[in-house]
């Protein structure tokens, strides 16, 4: 008898699942980012980010949509994303658990993205992603090419990246 299969479900997040979210961002941002920028420059990133009133800001005030992923009925990932300009939107946040990364599940999460967007009527997917990031591959198998370089103050401190840019036609 072969082993069942994890069931992966992808749900839209509500201010209910803040603590999840932050529980998330909690174990994916620092292995995230730790070989690319300063543990300081990390550290404030996270505080403006990821604090349950900033996550609630970006809900409620600025028009991120949240989606959660679960893998065998646990918390695995999210993602938010926002629209931009006319049929663009832009991809905000993707993290996933790093015991989790390297399954197909950030593709999943990526697909769930562009769908919702899809059917809105966007015609784009745009990201930042820090040009030192190893995650720019990833990037790239999904379909998202270099569209420009971006670099983008956050306080004291400096965010280098690559706008990469998928069209969803």
């Amino acid at each position: 008898m072969l082993p069942e299969s994890p069931t992966v479900t992808v749900q839209p997040a509500t201010l209910a699942d803040i603590p999840t979210i932050v529980s998330l961002a909690e174990a994916t941002w620092e292995p995230t980012y730790r070989f690319i920028i300063s543990k300081d420059q990390l550290e404030y990133m996270y505080r403006v980010i990821y604090t349950p009133a900033s996550l609630q800001r970006q809900m409620s005030e600025q028009g991120h949509q949240f989606l959660l992923l679960h893998y065998d009925g646990h918390p695995s990932g999210f993602a938010s994303f926002s629209a931009k300009d006319a049929g663009i939107y832009h991809l905000n946040k993707i993290y996933l658990l790093p015991s989790h990364q390297g399954q197909g599940l950030g593709q999943q999460l990526i697909k769930a993205v562009e769908d919702i967007i899809r059917s809105a009527g966007g015609t784009a997917l745009e990201l930042n992603v820090n040009r030192y990031n190893p995650a720019i591959s990833f990037y790239e198998r999904q379909g998202f090419q270099r569209h420009r370089e971006e670099d983008v103050p956050i306080g004291p401190y400096w965010m280098n990246d690559y706008v990469m840019r998928k069209e969803l036609a």
